[in-house]
This record gives C-alpha cells, structure tokens and sequence, in this order.
C-alpha cells in the first residue's frame, strides 16, 4: 500500500499569489492611468500634455504600487516571524502545555481524545514541525513560507507598468485621438477580466463584463471632470 494518497483531483489557486500582484497590479495600472489620460484628455487637446500625463502617471503610480506593497508585504513579515518567535519561546519553556494546546485543536477537529493526545506527542518530537503546526493554527502562516517584500515590490512595479502602458501607446506612436486610446484600453479592461475568470467561478463574459464597466466608468467620469475644467478655463 503506498504511504501517500493518490489525489485524484485539481484544485484552483485559491490564495492568489501570483494574482494578486500581476493581474490585479495589471488592472490599477490600466484603470488609473485610462482614466488619468482621459481627464487630461477631456480639458486639452495638446497630446504633448497627454502624453507627459501618461507618463508621469505610469510613473509615480508604478513607483507608488511599488513601495507600497514592498512596506505593507515586510510590515507583515516582520509581524509574523515575531509572532513566530513568540510561539518557539513558548515551546522552549512550556512545552507540556504548549503539547496539550495542540492536543485540543485535533478534539476540536474531531479527533478522539486519546488518538489527538498521541498525535501531538507524535509531531512534538519534531520542534521544526510543531513550530510549523502551531504557527499554522495559531497565526495562519507557515514559518518556512511567508511572503517576499522584494518579490511583491517587483511584481507590482512591472505589472502596473504594463497596465498604465497600453493607454499611453497610442500617443506615443503619435495618434491623437482620445478614441484609439480608448479602444485599446476598452479591450485590455475586457481582456483582463476574461484571464481573472480563469481562476475564478464567474464566466469569462461577465468577469470580462465587469472589469469594462468599471474601468470605462472611471475614465468617462474623469473626461467629464476635466472638460468641466478645462471648459471653465481654470
């Protein structure tokens, strides 16, 4: 009989890490900077300005995005392996209690008694693993897994660069019409709700659907903003 179970089935990455970061980071490029061209756009028709818009704007949100989640993923994992710390302290000094603590989240389980007391013991011998165990109920992470803050900062800043990019092209290849840009903003928002369904339960025309809507949206209300503005001109 072999030691391993056969898994017979797949299962979607629930967690979105590489999701997260690339698709998503895809999508705020695109969205924000669809709709920062189309203000600009919407109070001037100097594409020398649109385009220096654009790209300011891939600029300091790539830079932002990228910051941001390379803080916010370091805050995390400084947390955690505190809190991971704490935990191996607390194995150090009280190992019976910390022994009888894991012993009843397997009764919480369902495990009888006797069998969850003899697991626990069982994995105990093992501080590597009981470390690992305890963090995962404790603190839902696994101390030998925890997230890249240069990873997530890399990830972001060339996602949101691709994004912001593909409204910009237009008038870097010199057309000046709102419209073309437009377009392909438009299929790039439908396109990228179409690979976020791949990972989800919703159908590629909805998901596609969705993520049209909103960018469009946001890039018909800040043209609206700036022909106010650029109308009254301010």
């Amino acid at each position: 009989m072999n030691s391993r179970a056969e898994i017979h089935h797949q299962h979607r990455d629930v967690t979105g890490g590489w999701l997260r970061p690339s698709v998503f980071g895809a999508m705020d490029g695109l969205v924000s900077n669809f709709a920062l061209i189309a203000g600009v756009a919407g109070g001037t028709a100097n594409t020398k300005v649109i385009s220096l818009a654009g790209v300011a704007g891939l600029a300091a949100g790539a830079f932002s995005m990228a910051g941001g989640e390379y803080v916010s993923v370091a805050s995390q994992r400084e947390l955690a392996q505190a809190e991971i710390a704490v935990e191996a302290g607390e194995l150090d000094r009280n190992p019976e209690a910390e022994l009888e603590e894991l012993a009843q989240v397997f009764i919480g389980r369902g495990v009888e008694p006797a069998l969850a007391a003899e697991v626990a013991r069982q994995i105990s011998r093992d501080p590597e693993q009981a470390l690992e165990i305890h963090a995962q109920n404790e603190l839902g992470v696994e101390p030998g897994d925890l997230p890249s803050p240069k990873v997530a900062a890399v990830s972001s800043f060339l996602a949101f660069s691709v994004g912001a990019a593909l409204p910009l092209l237009p008038y870097l290849f010199g057309v000046v019409s709102l419209w073309v840009s437009a377009v392909v903003s438009c299929v790039a928002l439908f396109t990228a709700g179409v690979i976020v369904s791949t990972v989800t339960a919703r159908s590629w025309w909805y998901s596609g659907i969705r993520q049209l809507v909103v960018g469009a949206v946001a890039a018909a209300l800040t043209f609206a903003l700036g022909n106010a503005i650029g109308a009254s001109g301010l």
